[in-house]
Protein backbone atom coordinates (compact mmCIF):
# COMPACT_ATOMS: atom_id res chain seq x y z
CA UNK A 1 0.00 0.00 0.00
CA UNK A 2 3.01 2.41 0.84
CA UNK A 3 4.64 1.98 -2.48
CA UNK A 4 1.05 2.66 -4.19
CA UNK A 5 0.81 6.00 -2.39
CA UNK A 6 4.71 6.50 -3.52
CA UNK A 7 3.44 5.87 -6.66
CA UNK A 8 0.37 8.09 -6.59
CA UNK A 9 2.59 10.92 -5.21
CA UNK A 10 5.31 10.71 -7.71
CA UNK A 11 3.03 10.64 -10.83
CA UNK A 12 1.01 13.56 -9.16
CA UNK A 13 4.38 15.54 -8.43
CA UNK A 14 5.83 14.64 -12.48
CA UNK A 15 1.85 15.53 -13.84
CA UNK A 16 1.81 19.34 -11.70
CA UNK A 17 5.39 20.11 -12.88
CA UNK A 18 5.03 19.38 -16.24
CA UNK A 19 1.76 21.63 -16.25
CA UNK A 20 3.48 24.20 -14.82
CA UNK A 21 6.29 24.01 -17.67
CA UNK A 22 4.11 24.32 -20.04
CA UNK A 23 2.26 27.35 -18.80
CA UNK A 24 5.79 28.81 -18.51
CA UNK A 25 6.54 27.62 -22.08
CA UNK A 26 3.00 29.35 -23.45
CA UNK A 27 3.89 32.70 -21.23
CA UNK A 28 7.46 33.37 -22.86
CA UNK A 29 6.11 31.87 -26.11
CA UNK A 30 3.25 34.75 -25.34
CA UNK A 31 5.55 37.12 -24.48
CA UNK A 32 8.28 36.99 -27.18
CA UNK A 33 5.19 37.21 -29.53
CA UNK A 34 3.93 40.15 -27.39
CA UNK A 35 7.19 42.00 -27.77
CA UNK A 36 7.34 40.76 -31.53
CA UNK A 37 3.72 42.92 -32.31
CA UNK A 38 4.86 45.88 -29.74
CA UNK A 39 7.90 46.94 -31.90
CA UNK A 40 5.99 46.56 -35.06
CA UNK A 41 3.38 48.59 -33.35
CA UNK A 42 5.90 51.51 -32.00
CA UNK A 43 7.72 51.96 -35.75
CA UNK A 44 3.81 52.32 -36.67
CA UNK A 45 2.05 50.04 -38.50
CA UNK A 46 1.61 52.46 -41.33
CA UNK A 47 4.74 54.38 -40.97
CA UNK A 48 6.09 53.63 -45.07
CA UNK A 49 3.78 56.23 -46.60
CA UNK A 50 4.84 56.91 -50.38
CA UNK A 51 3.53 60.10 -51.99
CA UNK A 52 3.76 60.84 -55.51
CA UNK A 53 1.86 63.78 -57.30
CA UNK A 54 0.61 64.05 -60.56
CA UNK A 55 -0.53 67.47 -61.48
CA UNK A 56 -3.78 68.04 -59.21
CA UNK A 57 -3.75 64.39 -58.31
CA UNK A 58 -1.95 62.79 -55.29
CA UNK A 59 -1.06 58.99 -55.12
CA UNK A 60 -0.60 57.51 -51.92
CA UNK A 61 0.69 54.07 -51.41
CA UNK A 62 1.29 52.22 -47.93
CA UNK A 63 2.59 48.98 -47.40
CA UNK A 64 0.96 47.89 -43.87
CA UNK A 65 2.08 44.29 -42.13
CA UNK A 66 -0.82 41.77 -42.45
CA UNK A 67 0.15 41.38 -38.59
CA UNK A 68 -2.11 44.72 -38.55
CA UNK A 69 -5.06 43.27 -39.97
CA UNK A 70 -4.73 39.68 -38.11
CA UNK A 71 -5.10 41.43 -34.73
CA UNK A 72 -7.46 44.09 -36.39
CA UNK A 73 -9.98 41.07 -37.09
CA UNK A 74 -8.77 38.70 -34.22
CA UNK A 75 -8.03 40.81 -31.64
CA UNK A 76 -4.36 40.27 -29.12
CA UNK A 77 -5.79 38.01 -26.35
CA UNK A 78 -4.82 34.69 -28.38
CA UNK A 79 -1.30 35.87 -29.70
CA UNK A 80 -0.03 32.01 -30.41
CA UNK A 81 -3.17 31.65 -32.85
CA UNK A 82 -2.73 35.79 -34.31
CA UNK A 83 1.18 34.56 -34.76
CA UNK A 84 0.48 31.04 -36.32
CA UNK A 85 -2.00 32.80 -38.70
CA UNK A 86 0.68 34.98 -39.79
CA UNK A 87 3.01 32.45 -40.38
CA UNK A 88 0.76 30.29 -43.00
CA UNK A 89 0.08 34.43 -44.67
CA UNK A 90 3.64 35.51 -44.55
CA UNK A 91 4.16 35.71 -48.24
CA UNK A 92 0.75 37.83 -48.48
CA UNK A 93 1.69 41.54 -49.04
CA UNK A 94 -0.84 44.56 -48.56
CA UNK A 95 -0.59 47.80 -50.16
CA UNK A 96 -2.97 50.44 -48.98
CA UNK A 97 -3.52 52.62 -52.29
CA UNK A 98 -5.05 56.48 -51.92
CA UNK A 99 -5.85 58.58 -54.80
CA UNK A 100 -7.19 62.53 -53.76
CA UNK A 101 -7.67 65.55 -55.57
CA UNK A 102 -5.94 68.64 -53.87
CA UNK A 103 -9.26 70.23 -53.80
CA UNK A 104 -10.70 67.17 -52.62
CA UNK A 105 -13.22 67.06 -55.32
CA UNK A 106 -15.10 63.42 -56.18
CA UNK A 107 -12.09 61.80 -58.45
CA UNK A 108 -14.45 59.35 -59.89
CA UNK A 109 -16.55 62.43 -61.82
CA UNK A 110 -16.25 62.31 -65.82
CA UNK A 111 -13.89 65.55 -65.72
CA UNK A 112 -11.00 63.20 -64.40
CA UNK A 113 -11.69 60.10 -65.59
CA UNK A 114 -13.25 60.41 -68.93
CA UNK A 115 -15.94 57.77 -68.51
CA UNK A 116 -19.54 58.04 -66.41
CA UNK A 117 -19.84 57.62 -62.51
CA UNK A 118 -21.06 54.34 -62.43
CA UNK A 119 -18.41 53.03 -65.30
CA UNK A 120 -15.73 54.47 -62.86
CA UNK A 121 -16.64 52.43 -59.63
CA UNK A 122 -16.79 49.47 -61.34
CA UNK A 123 -13.09 50.10 -62.30
CA UNK A 124 -12.04 50.67 -59.65
CA UNK A 125 -14.15 47.91 -58.10
CA UNK A 126 -13.21 45.21 -60.45
CA UNK A 127 -10.57 46.93 -63.37
CA UNK A 128 -8.27 47.99 -61.46
CA UNK A 129 -6.49 45.14 -60.30
CA UNK A 130 -4.48 44.84 -64.09
CA UNK A 131 -3.02 48.27 -63.27
CA UNK A 132 -0.73 46.98 -60.49
CA UNK A 133 2.23 45.03 -59.96
CA UNK A 134 5.46 44.19 -57.65
CA UNK A 135 8.68 44.14 -58.23
CA UNK A 136 11.25 42.23 -55.26
CA UNK A 137 14.70 42.84 -55.18
CA UNK A 138 15.59 39.68 -56.97
CA UNK A 139 13.69 41.23 -60.36
CA UNK A 140 10.81 38.72 -59.67
CA UNK A 141 7.11 40.45 -61.24
CA UNK A 142 4.22 39.84 -59.29
CA UNK A 143 0.68 40.14 -60.59
CA UNK A 144 -1.98 42.26 -58.12
CA UNK A 145 -3.74 39.23 -57.00
CA UNK A 146 -6.91 40.95 -55.53
CA UNK A 147 -7.95 44.38 -55.09
CA UNK A 148 -10.81 45.65 -52.42
CA UNK A 149 -12.20 48.78 -52.96
CA UNK A 150 -13.55 50.79 -49.85
CA UNK A 151 -16.29 53.25 -51.44
CA UNK A 152 -16.53 56.27 -49.51
CA UNK A 153 -20.05 57.20 -51.43
CA UNK A 154 -18.54 60.61 -51.53
CA UNK A 155 -18.25 61.11 -47.73
CA UNK A 156 -14.48 61.07 -48.03
CA UNK A 157 -12.56 63.27 -50.02
CA UNK A 158 -10.23 60.24 -51.35
CA UNK A 159 -10.66 56.64 -52.94
CA UNK A 160 -9.12 54.09 -50.93
CA UNK A 161 -8.34 50.20 -52.36
CA UNK A 162 -6.47 47.29 -50.73
CA UNK A 163 -4.02 45.85 -52.97
CA UNK A 164 -2.89 41.87 -51.88
CA UNK A 165 -0.18 40.20 -53.62
CA UNK A 166 0.84 36.53 -53.22
CA UNK A 167 4.09 34.57 -52.88
CA UNK A 168 6.56 37.39 -51.84
CA UNK A 169 9.24 36.54 -49.42
CA UNK A 170 9.17 38.35 -46.60
CA UNK A 171 12.60 39.88 -46.28
CA UNK A 172 12.28 40.82 -50.00
CA UNK A 173 11.93 44.71 -50.53
CA UNK A 174 9.77 45.46 -53.56
CA UNK A 175 8.60 48.35 -55.76
CA UNK A 176 4.87 48.40 -56.12
CA UNK A 177 4.41 49.73 -60.27
CA UNK A 178 0.54 50.97 -61.21
CA UNK A 179 -0.04 52.46 -65.05
CA UNK A 180 -2.75 55.04 -64.34
CA UNK A 181 -5.45 54.45 -66.66
CA UNK A 182 -7.95 55.78 -64.53
CA UNK A 183 -6.92 59.16 -64.64
CA UNK A 184 -4.51 58.47 -67.07
CA UNK A 185 -1.06 60.19 -65.32
CA UNK A 186 0.86 57.72 -66.70
CA UNK A 187 3.56 55.13 -64.60
CA UNK A 188 4.13 55.51 -61.21
CA UNK A 189 6.72 53.80 -59.11
CA UNK A 190 6.70 53.39 -55.32
CA UNK A 191 10.02 52.16 -54.22
CA UNK A 192 9.45 50.04 -50.24
CA UNK A 193 13.00 50.14 -48.96
CA UNK A 194 12.86 47.81 -46.10
CA UNK A 195 10.40 45.24 -44.30
CA UNK A 196 8.89 44.76 -41.23
CA UNK A 197 10.61 41.37 -40.77
CA UNK A 198 13.72 43.07 -39.83
CA UNK A 199 13.05 44.17 -36.06
CA UNK A 200 15.47 43.41 -33.57
CA UNK A 201 13.75 41.18 -30.45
Amino acid sequence: MKDLTKIVFVLAFIILSSCKKDKETTTSDNSEIRDRYFNLEKIGWKSRVYTQKVEDVGFIATEVPVQYYLLKDLGNEDLKTVDSIYEENKRERVVEFTFQQEEEKDLLDKKFTGMDYTAAVKYMSFGLEKDFYVITSKKDTIACSGVTYERSYKIAPYQKVLLFFSGIDPNEKIQLVYTDFLFRKGTLKFQFKDTYTQIAL
